[in-house]
């Protein structure tokens, strides 16, 4: 919760600076509780296992529907999977944790966090999620698994929408290219009206080429 604090100031900021507003936000460390429930239920309900000294991973065998949002259940280079737990006693390769450690002094897998939270505010259906074409596999598709597992209750979300990516020569923007600028930057040489027309100059599902002819002209034009 430290450590999340100095970056959760700092996306508000530059949200404020954007003209990006929410009616609320929520915080995974406030559902500790929400989260160790579901992964309760999943254990009782027989969709999760545990590998000892490691933690309560989620069973795939016992969803035969995962894979039903992104049409596939492998990995491919653009998913974000880099929080996905790896450990050779798993049942199945696609496997996730759900909670790494033992029940009373472990933490949340990276995709229950989500549930958990939708869960103790919207139930357990609701109309629409977003996130970047990334998190499309496995992260939505696990988040798919766990409650649709939990409820019993189909579909989990009714309309999906994945935005495209950032574009820099040619390749995602992100820190794995090394190739990003953040907001924070970015609002140091571009008003806010400049980069809010600039994102919206393309549909939300399509990619978006980062250039700084691109940025100049989107200044210009709402000047």
């Amino acid at each position: 919760a430290e450590f999340a604090k100095e970056w959760e100031e700092k996306f508000y900021e530059d949200a404020k600076a954007l003209g990006i507003t929410a009616p609320e936000y929520k915080k995974a460390t406030d559902h500790i509780p929400e989260v160790i429930s579901q992964v309760e239920r999943l254990i009782q309900k027989d969709h999760a296992y545990n590998i000892e000294g490691d933690g309560w991973y989620f069973d795939l065998t016992t969803f035969p529907d995962y894979g039903k949002l992104s049409g596939r259940t492998a990995a491919m280079a653009d998913d974000a999977v880099s929080r996905i737990d790896e450990n050779e006693k798993k049942r199945n390769k696609g496997d996730f944790c759900v909670w790494k450690g033992s029940l009373e002094t472990g933490r949340p897998g990276w995709h229950i966090e989500d549930t958990a939270i939708t869960e103790k505010y919207f139930g357990p259906q609701y109309d629409i999620h977003g996130g970047g074409t990334d998190l499309m596999f496995p992260h939505h598709e696990a988040e798919i698994a766990i409650m649709e597992s939990i409820s019993g209750q189909k579909p989990f979300v009714k309309k999906w929408m994945h935005a495209g990516f950032l574009v820099n020569k040619g390749k995602r923007m992100g820190k794995s290219n090394a190739n990003f600028l953040t907001a924070h930057e970015a609002l140091q040489i571009y008003s806010s009206a400049a980069l809010r027309f600039y994102f919206l100059s393309a549909h939300y599902k399509s990619s978006l080429d980062y250039t700084e002819d691109n940025l100049k002209q989107s200044e210009a034009a709402v000047t």
